[in-house]
């Protein structure tokens, strides 16, 4: 399976979002002009499209600095290319991104079971908030 790199989503791959959003627990709800809003006040976009179909596999976004912080929102993988290792290429593409080569603590919310995904990449647990689902704040430090 091969994936091709997206900076900027197009109005399909914006349509593709919105159901991807739809499907998760954590993002239901979501309503397609907020998410073209979303994406436009984002400063940084970093997604994967299958190369046959050009259909959005994967996506993750981010608000920064560019100096002091960056924060990792809305990492997501089709449940269809789940076990692709497109999560990590994601992350890889997140961190290695040039515009955010000089900021200093990435963090990151996330589900409680994917703390061993993040570890990866040297993130630690800051904190979790306890309610109907357990979240987890994550921090790097380069």
């Amino acid at each position: 399976m091969a994936f091709q790199r997206i900076d900027q989503l197009n109005e399909a791959q914006t349509e593709d979002l919105f159901r991807l959003y739809q499907a998760e627990w954590w993002t239901q709800g979501r309503r397609l002009p907020d998410i073209e809003l979303m994406l436009q006040n984002s400063n940084v976009v970093v997604a994967y499209g299958d190369s046959e179909t050009g259909k959005l596999a994967a996506f993750g976004r981010v608000l920064t600095d560019y100096i002091y912080k960056a924060f990792i929102f809305d990492v997501i993988v089709d449940a269809a290319y789940r076990g692709t290792g497109l999560g990590k290429m994601l992350m890889d593409a997140v961190l290695a991104h040039p515009d955010l080569q000089q900021v200093r603590h990435f963090e990151l919310y996330c589900a409680e079971e994917m703390l061993p995904f993040y570890e990866k990449w040297d993130f630690h647990e800051v904190q979790t908030a306890k309610g109907g689902q357990r979240f987890c704040l994550m921090r790097k430090t380069q």
